[in-house]
């Protein structure tokens, strides 16, 4: 059995659909396969949350409508701090920040595969899992499945995660660094209903609570696995709950119901591969997964879809070659994402906040200009040079001391 497409994508969660989406949007044919049977399997393990930064793209899809006709929840990230809450407002008279979505993968993952179904050029194929990738000539041509297809394309895709299978075979570099932070959550039903996503830096320990669809807030921790995985691995329950309580402003979960189990994990390792090799590119976490606690890998898998696209589509689509686009997509992606990546990576060392990040964030949380940047880059809108500029640098010690010469 054999059959040709301009592109296979392996997964069928975010950054596979939206590749698919996008690619056949262009006239391309795609296969698009998912090893899940079902067409409501949906990613457990998340955040729940979409970055300002992926909106464009979002839009780009036509998803925004039916996912706020599904109940998602537009937000503006709030941020505890030991100097206080930063809370970001948009100037006076000025429009609105830029807002992320949350919504629940449970609700997020089928409505997106469903619209990549739809897509005229898109062939979905659930219930398949690839076990090889094909090659020619020095470069990839093409997967083979478990269920004894072999299908070709000028351009593999690998969608399919951070322990992914494509990038394994493809054997393209890959760094893994430890995360030494442990990470459980939960979903809660009938919490007092609050437009704000809450974050909690209590350096090194942190956590959030995110109002989702649904009614539904999902409440994660993220505490450091020196001090907390004795406790944690004795009475998760107990540990979570007990951890929750005692944060500033807690949300009051004993108000609430808890209406799913408690899951998380011990060990998540961050991971950054090379994104591309010849006739071959790899999106979402099959790139790059860094540490969860800042709720960048749903926003950063549609983007590095929509860079792919961008970069190879024209190629992929006219019968051209794709090695320069997908040279093209491999500068953008570490462009776009490496400063964010290393700066995350340290952090999951567990480490303190150094003096530039005090510096900031104490300003941020003393006056709204400073609040407004900080907001830009939790966004991922901006990159750590430009968020940690000497402008900015700056502005932030001028706030500090004018904070003081008020005390």
């Amino acid at each position: 059995m054999s059959d040709d497409y301009d592109v296979v994508i392996v997964g069928a969660s975010i950054a596979g659909c939206a590749a698919a989406i996008l690619f056949a949007n262009l006239g391309a044919r795609v296969a698009l396969l998912e090893k899940h049977s079902g067409m409501d399997a949906y990613k457990v393990l998340c955040t729940h949350t979409l970055q300002p930064s992926c909106m464009p793209v979002i839009k780009t899809l036509g998803l925004l409508p039916p996912l706020e006709q599904a109940g998602a929840r537009r937000h503006v990230t709030h941020l505890w701090t030991r100097w206080g809450w930063i809370e970001p407002r948009p100037a006076p008279g000025r429009e609105p920040l830029p807002h992320g979505l949350n919504v629940r993968r449970q609700t997020l993952d089928p409505l997106l595969r469903r619209l990549a179904a739809e897509t005229p050029g898109v062939d979905l194929r659930l219930g398949g899992g690839v076990n090889g990738l094909l090659e020619e000539n020095g470069r990839f041509t093409g997967v083979s499945t478990t269920d004894g297809a072999r299908l070709t394309a000028r351009l593999v895709v690998g969608a399919d995660g951070r322990a992914s299978t494509v990038g394994s075979l493809s054997g393209l570099p890959v760094r893994l660094s430890a995360n030494n932070r442990l990470g459980f959550l939960a979903h809660y039903r009938g919490l007092p209903d609050d437009d704000a996503s809450r974050v909690w830096f209590l350096d090194p320990d942190t956590a959030f609570a995110f109002p989702n669809d649904d009614g539904v807030t999902v409440i994660a921790c993220s505490p450091a696995k020196e001090h907390h995985a004795s406790a944690f691995r004795a009475d998760l329950e107990g540990s979570f709950e007990r951890f929750v309580r005692a944060l500033p402003d807690a949300p009051p979960i004993d108000r609430g119901e808890r209406i799913s189990k408690i899951i998380g994990t011990r060990d998540l390792p961050n991971v950054y591969r090379k994104p591309y090799g010849p006739g071959l590119a790899l999106v979402g976490d099959a790139a790059l997964a860094t540490d969860p606690l800042w709720g960048v890998g749903c926003g950063w898998a549609f983007q590095s879809a929509q860079w792919l696209v961008d970069a190879v589509g024209p190629a992929v689509a006219g019968g051209g070659d794709v090695l320069p686009g997908l040279e093209a997509y491999g500068g953008k992606h570490r462009s776009a994402l490496d400063s964010h990546h290393k700066l995350m990576e340290d952090y999951s060392a567990v480490r303190p906040f150094n003096v530039f990040e005090r510096l900031l964030l104490s300003a941020a949380a003393r006056d709204a200009g400073a609040a407004r940047h900080y907001h830009a880059f939790a966004s991922r809108l901006i990159d750590v040079k430009e968020f940690a500029s000497p402008g900015s640098l700056l502005r932030a010690a001028r706030v500090n001391a004018l904070h003081r010469l008020r005390k």
